[in-house]
């Protein structure tokens, strides 16, 4: 399984990381939505997105509304991983293509539970 983080954190693209390395995850890392869309378009593998919400140049809504409407990676599950608590933001990102959240701060319990939900056995 290929996962794809995006973050402007490196702690938080660090601390994903090393949650999904031991779950058999190969993950890739991008630094906002622009820079996700850019290896999404040169690595057409990808299983998993886990996308923050608010980023520079880019942000995650931004990103998924575009990531679907260039149909990029049709099949590739995008996680929403933010802070955002707002109905308004959640219920936006899901009608343009996330299909799931996770809220920050998490436990490696939470990410496994919400994958689970994705159909990624963990």
């Amino acid at each position: 399984m290929k996962a794809l983080i995006v973050d402007d954190s490196s702690f938080i693209r660090e601390y994903l990381r090393n949650l999904l390395s031991p779950m058999g995850v190969t993950c890739a890392e991008a630094v906002d939505g622009s820079h996700a869309l850019a290896v999404l378009e040169a690595q057409a593998d990808f299983d998993l997105m886990l996308l923050d919400l608010n980023m520079p140049v880019m942000n995650g809504l931004e990103c998924v509304k575009a990531l679907r409407r260039l149909k990029l990676q049709p099949e590739m599950k995008v996680m929403m991983v933010t802070t955002e608590a707002d109905n308004h933001f959640i219920s936006k990102a899901l009608d343009n293509g996330a299909d799931e959240f996770l809220m920050k701060p998490f436990t490696s319990e939470s990410l496994r539970e919400k994958m689970m939900l994705l159909g990624f056995a963990a």
